[in-house]
């Protein structure tokens, strides 16, 4: 990691830049696989399977015996970790359901607002080295609670031809039965274009590598939603005198392991604590398993003092990271500071991870900047909202006069026209 101290403002822009990814190489890449699976569709799919997993699959569709398998290869501990979550998961998200206000913006004329499921969503599960099952439950509550009428879960099977089994209990936690074996730029395309076996979806949800990430961009071309735009994981870190150094490094190492494109970046007042959490990050690292994945992500990252906490704010409002943890004493206070960011983490104890996996807070999360312009995944994620109106006799007399005004002087006369012919009728009552 690289050290910088008390950097002038003009320099804070280069020094929080997130590693450039080959966009053009992507583009050609992901525009190619979408056009052979819409034109070969299952095959396709097959195909670039064999390639990039190294599996053949002939049926991508998991069955109800893969499921009950997986079930019993999950051990018990797992499983009531599992629970947990998801209780905590559903307790946050079941409160985010909005009640119908109706407003009567003037006498007669009622407004109000309505949320629908989106109905067909699908859920991207990254697999490989790290099978990321707790995006199941993170994804899938907030889908059941909000109603979506068919939840489709696509996740790259392992050189055995089957899918991570803490996948699939998830799945079946949360109620999905609907899983393809696919993954990478394929399954999205999939989802986005439909083939003989994988629906088309709605909307497309889920984290995955810079292929993934480019090829939920490309679907957007093809009239699909997706839950936002990403790029590799990230977190930023703020500490003072008052910080666990030993806290703050596993809290960056935490997300470095996420993958080599990952980027983590510390601020904090005290030479003194960059130095400590130096020292713990060497130690640490020789511990992980994925230490080489997360050397690689610490080359891209810094570590930087500043004179003030509020300077660290401003500067992390700045980067707007995924994950900022404020990783000192005194952090309640700078809450109202805070203006980008995908989630925030107060305090010593409040590690990245129990956002991660169990406090009830979703962790898909805007990454790459986009915290300054994107929420994170929540229920309202899954539905639409919808406006209504309604106006009686005196309603359309109330406001009727302002609209024909309006309309004519937007030279839309079939626009007053309509308010017009009702005006008519009520006044030779």
């Amino acid at each position: 990691m690289k050290t910088y101290i008390n950097p002038s403002k003009s320099e804070w822009s280069n020094l929080i830049k997130r590693p450039e990814l080959k966009a053009q190489e992507l583009s050609d890449v992901v525009s190619t696989i979408f056009r052979t699976v819409e034109k070969m569709g299952d095959s396709a799919v097959r195909g670039y399977t064999k390639q990039f997993d190294k599996v053949e699959i002939i049926d991508s569709r998991v069955s109800p015996a893969e499921i009950e398998e997986a079930c019993q290869l999950i051990t018990q501990d797992l499983k009531d970790a599992m629970e947990l979550a998801s209780t905590n998961i559903r307790t946050f998200h079941a409160a985010q359901t909005e009640k119908t206000t109706v407003i009567e913006t003037q006498i007669g004329v009622r407004c109000w607002r309505e949320s629908r499921a989106i109905e067909k969503v699908g859920l991207y599960i990254p697999g490989g080295t790290a099978p990321l099952f707790s995006t199941v439950l993170m994804l899938g509550i907030p889908a059941q609670l909000a109603g979506c009428l068919r939840v489709v879960l696509c996740s790259p099977p392992s050189v055995d031809g089957k899918i991570n089994p803490a996948i699939l209990y998830a799945a079946q936690l949360v109620g999905i039965t609907e899983i393809y074996k696919a993954g990478g730029v394929q399954a999205i395309a999939a989802l986005a274009q439909g083939t003989e076996t994988i629906p088309k979806v709605d909307k497309i949800f889920g984290p995955g590598n810079q292929y993934v990430t480019a090829a939920k961009s490309y679907a957007l071309t093809k009239g699909i939603a997706i839950d936002m735009p990403a790029g590799p994981s990230e977190v930023l870190v703020i500490a003072d005198e008052t910080s666990n150094p030993a806290f703050v490094a596993a809290d960056l190492l935490s997300q470095a392991e996420h993958g080599a494109d990952s980027q983590v970046i510390l601020l904090s007042t005290s030479q003194l604590i960059l130095s400590q959490v130096q020292t713990e990050i060497q130690t640490q690292l020789a511990e992980l398993p994925r230490m080489d994945i997360a050397i690689d992500a610490l080359n891209n990252s810094s570590l930087i003092q500043l004179d003030s906490l509020e300077e660290c704010i401003q500067l992390s409002n700045e980067y707007a990271p995924e994950h900022l943890i404020l990783a000192f004493d005194s952090a309640q206070q700078f809450i109202p500071n805070i203006s980008n960011a995908g989630s925030v983490f107060i305090g010593k104890y409040s590690c990245e991870s129990a956002g991660d996996y169990a406090s009830g807070t979703n962790h898909t999360l805007p990454t790459n900047g986009y915290a300054r312009n994107y929420s994170g995944v929540s229920l309202d994620s899954f539905v639409k909202k919808i406006t209504f109106q309604e106006l009686n006799e005196q309603g359309i007399q109330t406001i009727g006069p302002a609209i024909e005004i309006m309309a004519e002087a937007e030279q839309l006369i079939a626009h007053k026209n309509a308010v017009s012919i009702r005006l008519k009728t009520l006044n030779n009552v």
